[in-house]
């Protein structure tokens, strides 16, 4: 059964949803064609749906905030200059500069943003359920964003793959 999370969004991040650079990011391409903001709600519809499925306990609003704003560093990292470089390292510090500028960010959601890069930022350890549920979480959602973006690049070209796919 497919749970719908709009409503559960929307009353605990409407604040963060609506916001003028939030929603500045779907302009901002992040995997294959899906935009920084559809990879943001849908990792944080992700992280709903893992807690749900194995009965997790989690602070279900810090879930929601911290998914959104897990990649919020507001730049095209396709296009940016080198200071956002290697972006996998450096993003997740920036997401969270934003954040805690932009909205009141607690302890929690703070982790979650800057941990979500887990295995790769190998220092950076997630320590708790929220934590770790976001670096699964992202990690199924730009597997897939990734995949079915290529695909969609091998259909438009008839087959033949013709340059890179972000």
């Amino acid at each position: 059964m497919k749970i719908n999370y709009k409503n559960e969004l929307i009353r605990y991040a409407n604040d963060i949803l609506t916001s003028k650079n939030m929603q500045i990011t779907k302009n901002h391409i992040q995997h294959g064609e899906t935009s920084v903001f559809e990879h943001s709600v849908a990792v944080a519809v992700k992280c709903l749906s893992i807690a749900d499925r194995f009965d997790i306990d989690v602070d279900r609003q810090s879930l929601i905030r911290g998914a959104l704003l897990h990649d919020y560093f507001l730049y095209d990292w396709h296009t940016s200059p080198k200071e956002h470089r290697p972006h996998g390292f450096t993003h997740a510090r920036t997401a969270l500069k934003n954040a805690r500028r932009d909205f009141s960010v607690n302890m929690l959601e703070a982790e979650m943003i800057y941990c979500h890069m887990f295995p790769m930022n190998i220092l950076r350890l997630p320590m708790h359920r929220e934590s770790m549920i976001l670096c699964i979480a992202d990690k199924i959602v730009s597997t897939k964003e990734t995949l079915e973006g290529g695909k969609r690049l091998i259909q438009r070209t008839g087959g033949v793959l013709i340059g890179a796919v972000h």
